[in-house]
C-alpha cells in the first residue's frame, strides 16, 4: 500500500509540473518532495512564490482527509505544521498557490516512524554461573517494525539475530525483543553484552538508523558452604561467654545475617556482623541459632545448637569445715557463695533449728555470730545457699575447749632433805577434760604422768590435777620442777595446746650438831660476867634463840619445826600472892618463837584470853577475883600442849612487910630483858619475811 502511494504521488508530482511549467511565476517546496518524520516531532512544510508579489496559498491532503496541521501565511510564504506528527499526519500535502489569474500546486509526501529510544537488555535473574538465564534484548515503540532487525552479542560472540518481516495490519507503535537463554561462566564476567537494533530506512539518511545498548556481565555464584565456627563451645555455663564465627563463599562475597529460632518457628534477628559474641550468658540464651549468607542472587543458611547450663556455683565456709573457740569467747561464722550473682542464705543447726538472729546477709556473704558461747553452742552449723534452682549446703563443726590458765603447782610442806613431800600439779577449768595429759618432771626426771582419757566426760568445766611424792636431797637444790599440761585437740586450730608452770627446787637441812660454850665457866659468883656461845648446822642456816631461867639455846630453821616441848607455866614472884600485890604469870616453850603461845583464864562461864606479851602477863595490883586457874595453850604447825597453874590470891593483913611492889616489878622485867629480846628479834624476822607477824592477833586467830 505504500509503495503504491508513493508511484501516485509521483505521477502527479509530474502533472503538477508540468503545469506550473506553463505558468508565468515559479512555487518552491521544502522540503522538495518527500519528508520523514518521528511520530511526536514537530515538521513543518514550506511552500514560497518567486516573481509573485502577493501570492495567495491554500493547503490540502490527496485524498482530501483533515489536514492535522496549522497554516501560516507570510508574504510569499506559507508554512503547514504538524505538532506533533502523528498517524493521521502520514499523507501527501498538496500546496496551491495562487499569483493573480495564475495557479501552481506542488505536492509533498510525509512518512513518519518511530525509533525513540536505545535497546534495552532484561535478564530473567541475575547472572549465576552454571545456571541458564534468559536475556531479552527490547526495543521499545518502533514504527514501522517492519523495517526492524535486532542482533545480540557477547563479546565477539553473536549470539542471534532476528528481523520482523511479517506485515503491519495497522497502523501502531510496537515494542519487539529478542530473546536467547545461555548458561553464564564465571569466565563473562566483565565481558560486553551488545543489544543493536536497526530500522532499514535506507531512503532516508536524515534520521538514525541504528541504536545500540551495552551493558558489562557480571556473573555471581550464589552463597554456599556456610560454616559457622563456636569458641569455646557449643555448650557453656551460666555467666561464661561464647563467640560464633560466620563464613559463607558466594559472589559477590555474600552479607552474613544472624538470628536466633523462635518457639514459634520465626527467626529473631541478631547481628548483620560475621562474628556474633554473646557474653553473661544465661539459660534463655539457649536455642539454634542461624547464620545465613545472602547475596544478589540467593542465600544459604547454617544452623548451630547452644545449650546453657546453670553454672555450678560454689560455696565457702570459714573458719572451716570445723574450728575451736574458747569457752566464753565470741566467735563469727562466715559462709560465702562463688559465681552466682544473687544467693540467698539459710543458718540451721545440726538438729534443724532454724536461726534468724544475729544472722547478716550481704551481697554475697553471710554471718553468724555467736557472742560469749558455752558449752550449749557445741554443734554443727549448716548454711544452705540457693542460687536460681540450684541448692548447695556445707557445715562447719564449732568445738569449745577450755584451756584458760597454767598449771599450779602446789607442795604439801618445805622441802627438808630426806623427808618425803607430796606435789600436785593442778589445771583448772578444763574442757574437755578427757583430752588432758598432765606431765611433772624434775629436772629431766619424769616424776609422774597422767592422762584422762578413760573418764566419762561431762558437760561442765572441770579442775583436773597429778599427785605425787617423791623424797627430796640436797642435790635437788635448783632443780626446775616443770608441770605440763597438753589438751589433745589436734584436729582444732587454736593456741595454746600446751601450758606449763615451772618451780625452782630449795631444799633444806634440819639443824644439827647443836653445841654451846660458856666462858670463863657454868659455875659463876654472883656479880659476874659470863659469855655463852651456841652454834649449829642446817640449812638454810639456823637462828640461835636463848631462852633465861635454865638457858635452853635453839637453832631453828624451815626444816627444824618439831612439836611444842618443854612447856613451862609460872606465876612470878609466886603462885601464891597478896591482895595488892603485883603477879607475873609467864608461858615458856622450848620451841620458841615457831610456837603460838596463848593464855587463858578458866571460869564456869567460859574461858578469857588474857592479852599477854610474848608470853607473859602481868597482874597490877592484884584482887581476890584474879584467883582462878590459868591455863597456857602452846601450839605449832604440828601439834599443841597444855599446861596450866592455880594462882591464890589472900586478903591483905593489918600488918604488912615493907615490900616495894614498884621494886617487884623492876625485878621482874628484868629477869624477863633476856627472853624478850630474843622473842623480839625473832617475831621482827618473822615479819620481815612474811610481810608482819603478831603474836597477839596469832593467839586470837588460834583460840
Amino acid at each position: 500500500m505504500p509503495g503504491k502511494m508513493v508511484v501516485i504521488f509521483g505521477t502527479s508530482c509530474i502533472l503538477w509540473t508540468v503545469f506550473a511549467a506553463s505558468q508565468a511565476f515559479k512555487m518552491e517546496t521544502s522540503p522538495e518532495s518527500r519528508s520523514l518524520a518521528q511520530i511526536g516531532d514537530s515538521v513543518s512544510l514550506t511552500c514560497s512564490t518567486i516573481d509573485c508579489e502577493s501570492p495567495s496559498f491554500m493547503w490540502r491532503t490527496q485524498m482530501d482527509s483533515p489536514l492535522y496541521a496549522t497554516v501560516r501565511n507570510e508574504g510569499t510564504k506559507s508554512t503547514l505544521t504538524m505538532n506533533p506528527v502523528s498517524f493521521e499526519n502520514e499523507l501527501s500535502y498538496l500546496c496551491m498557490a495562487f499569483c493573480g489569474p495564475d495557479r501552481l500546486e506542488k505536492g509533498i509526501q510525509v512518512e513518519i516512524y518511530s525509533f525513540p529510544k536505545d535497546p534495552e537488555i532484561h535478564f530473567s535473574g541475575p547472572l549465576e554461573a552454571g545456571k541458564p538465564v534468559t536475556v531479552k534484548c527490547l526495543v521499545p515503540d518502533v514504527y514501522p517494525f517492519d523495517r526492524l532487525e535486532i542482533d545480540l552479542w557477547k563479546g565477539d560472540h553473536h549470539m542471534k539475530s532476528q528481523a520482523f518481516i511479517e506485515d503491519v495490519e495497522s497502523k501502531s507503535l510496537e515494542t519487539k525483543s529478542l530473546e536467547i537463554t545461555f548458561t553464564p561462566i564465571i569466565e563473562d564476567t566483565g565481558k560486553a553484552l551488545v543489544c543493536r537494533a536497526r530500522l532499514h530506512i535506507d531512503e532516508m539518511d536524515s534520521v538514525p538508523k541504528e541504536r545500540e545498548t551495552t551493558e558489562k556481565l557480571q556473573v555471581y555464584i550464589s552463597p554456599k558452604n556456610t560454616i559457622i565456627s563456636v569458641n569455646p563451645s557449643t555448650r557453656l555455663q551460666e555467666g561464661g561467654s561464647v563467640t560464633m564465627t560466620c563464613s559463607s563463599e558466594g559472589l559477590p562475597v555474600p552479607q552474613i545475617f544472624w538470628s536466633k529460632k523462635l518457639d514459634n518457628g520465626n527467626l529473631q534477628p541478631l547481628s548483620e556482623n560475621a562474628t556474633l559474641t554473646l557474653i553473661a550468658m544465661r539459660m534463655e540464651y539457649s536455642g539454634i541459632y542461624v547464620c545465613e549468607g545472602v547475596n544478589l542472587i540467593g542465600k544459604h543458611r547454617s544452623e548451630v545448637e547452644l545449650v546453657v547450663e546453670e553454672k555450678p556455683f560454689s560455696v565457702e565456709i570459714s573458719p572451716g569445715p570445723q574450728t575451736a573457740t574458747q569457752i566464753g569467747d565470741s566467735v563469727v561464722l562466715t559462709c560465702g557463695a562463688t559465681d552466682c550473682e544473687f544467693p540467698s542464705f539459710s543458718w540451721e543447726t545440726q538438729t534443724d533449728s532454724l536461726l534468724r538472729e544475729n544472722v547478716r546477709s550481704e551481697g554475697t556473704k553471710s554471718t553468724l555470730t555467736l557472742s560469749s558461747v558455752s558449752l550449749a553452742n557445741e554443734t554443727s552449723y549448716l548454711c544452705t545457699v540457693t542460687c536460681g534452682h540450684k541448692k548447695q549446703r556445707k557445715g562447719i563443726q564449732l568445738k569449745l575447749y577450755s584451756f584458760p590458765g597454767d598449771p599450779e603447782i602446789e607442795m604439801t610442806g618445805p622441802l627438808v632433805n630426806g623427808k618425803p613431800v607430796t606435789v600436785s600439779c593442778k589445771v583448772p577449768n578444763v574442757y574437755p577434760f578427757d583430752r588432758l595429759e598432765i606431765e611433772l618432771l624434775k629436772g629431766e626426771t619424769i616424776l609422774g604422768n597422767k592422762n584422762f582419757s578413760e573418764e566419762e566426760v561431762g558437760n561442765s568445766l572441770e579442775t583436773k590435777s597429778l599427785e605425787t611424792t617423791f623424797i627430796p636431797t640436797t642435790e635437788d637444790t635448783g632443780t626446775v620442777l616443770v608441770c605440763r599440761a597438753k589438751l589433745h585437740i589436734d584436729e582444732m586450730e587454736f593456741e595454746p595446746k600446751q601450758r606449763q608452770s615451772t618451780q625452782t627446787l630449795y631444799v633444806n637441812v634440819a639443824p644439827r650438831d647443836m653445841t654451846v660454850l660458856v666462858s670463863p665457866s657454868s659455875i659463876l659468883e654472883e656479880g659476874s660476867f659470863v659469855t655463852m656461845t651456841c652454834s649449829s648446822d642446817g640449812l638454810p642456816a639456823p637462828k640461835i634463840l636463848w631462852n633465861s631461867g635454865i638457858y635452853v639455846c635453839n637453832g631453828i630453821n624451815q626444816a627444824g619445826i618439831i612439836a611444842p616441848e618443854d612447856i613451862k607455866l609460872t606465876a612470878f614472884p609466886s603462885e601464891s600472892v597478896k591482895e595488892g600485890e603485883t603477879v607475873i604469870i609467864s608461858c615458856t616453850c622450848g620451841n620458841v618463837p615457831e610456837t603460838w603461845i596463848i593464855l587463858k583464864k578458866k571460869a564456869e562461864t567460859g574461858d578469857t584470853v588474857l592479852k599477854s606479851i610474848d608470853g607473859a602477863y602481868t597482874i597490877r595490883k592484884a584482887q581476890l577475883e584474879d584467883a582462878g586457874v590459868y591455863e597456857c595453850e602452846s601450839k605449832n604447825e604440828v601439834g599443841s600442849k597444855l599446861k596450866s597453874l592455880t594462882l591464890d590470891v589472900k586478903g591483905r593483913e593489918n600488918n604488912r612487910d615493907y615490900f616495894s611492889p614498884e621494886l617487884l616489878v623492876l625485878y621482874c622485867v628484868s629477869s624477863l630483858i633476856i627472853p624478850a629480846i630474843g622473842m623480839i628479834i625473832y617475831f621482827a624476822r618473822k615479819a620481815n619475811m612474811k610481810g608482819s607477824y603478831s603474836l597477839v592477833e596469832a593467839q586470837k586467830s588460834k583460840v
